[in-house]
């Protein structure tokens, strides 16, 4: 009799280890169901508004964004645009702004690669000239306003590379399109980076020159007058070569920058004896 009271409760542990394997596969059928369900979901949550735009509302609507200033949002709208309609009427336009939102979010690196794809998909348009301008302002750099004067603001002291790379645009774009409307405005910032650059050249050689590095000086000076002629700070740069040569006994080469000195600057303080 104890045998026989023993079976029932094996039978029914046996049923209800039954019963959670059912459980078990059916949850493992239904669990990619539910997973294909959750992605079918977010997907209708995440279709891009935009699908089923034509050309010209995409442009409308990126323009629109751009005039009021949402520089991310209208370069999303463009970089669909180009990406849907490459060989379309906006696609050059579009490639422009794109670079021209990169410039207004403060992002350098990717505003200057966007002008050099631009310029390389399209080196004979009509609105390069546009682009070279915009890669010169994208480096510009300019002084404050109102701060500078009160904390002897000097633009030279800044890291001279993007001076220089504004500079080498500017100057393609007047090399190349002398009739560009851009043109004006070109060389204005090509005079002011011209002084800038000159600027940091001199106050290198002058700190060479202070501190008895009178070769190295002489290498400075040399530069600013060879790349920057015109810029104020060339005659303190003549001024470096005059008495650094001095300096090293070299008379010849001394006589000779005192004479370029005297034609140009004939009045210069330079020509004092060095203290």
């Amino acid at each position: 009799m104890q045998i026989f009271r023993a079976f029932p409760a094996c039978g029914a542990r046996v049923a209800a280890a039954t019963g959670r394997s059912a459980l078990i596969r059916a949850r493992l059928v239904l669990a990619p169901l539910a997973l294909a369900l959750g992605l079918a979901a977010c997907g209708s949550l995440d279709k891009d508004a935009t699908a089923k735009w034509d050309a010209d509302r995409l442009y409308n609507e990126a323009r629109s964004e751009l005039n009021g200033g949402s520089w991310a949002r209208a370069r999303d709208l463009y970089e669909k645009l180009e990406a849907r309609y490459p060989f379309g009427r906006y696609a050059q336009q579009a490639q422009m702004e794109i670079a021209y939102c990169y410039y207004k979010e403060g992002e350098t690196a990717d505003a200057i690669s966007a002008t050099d794809r631009f310029l390389k998909l399209n080196p004979t348009s009509p609105r390069a000239d546009y682009v070279y301008y915009l890669r010169g302002l994208i480096n510009f750099i300019e002084p404050p306003m109102l701060l500078g004067p009160l904390v002897h603001y000097r633009i030279s002291e800044r890291d001279p590379k993007a001076m220089l790379d504004s500079f080498e645009a500017f100057k393609e774009l007047v090399a190349r399109y002398p009739n560009s409307p851009y043109y004006p405005d070109a060389m204005l910032r090509i005079g002011f980076l011209r002084t800038a650059l000159a600027d940091h050249e001199v106050r290198v050689a002058d700190y060479y020159y202070r501190r008895g590095a009178y070769l190295a000086a002489v290498n400075r000076a040399q530069a600013a007058l060879h790349d920057y002629q015109g810029a104020p700070s060339i005659e303190h740069a003549l001024g470096i070569m005059f008495h650094s040569y001095d300096r090293l006994g070299l008379t010849e080469l001394r006589d000779g920058a005192e004479r370029v000195l005297r034609t140009n600057y004939p009045k210069s303080a330079e020509l004092r004896a060095d203290s």
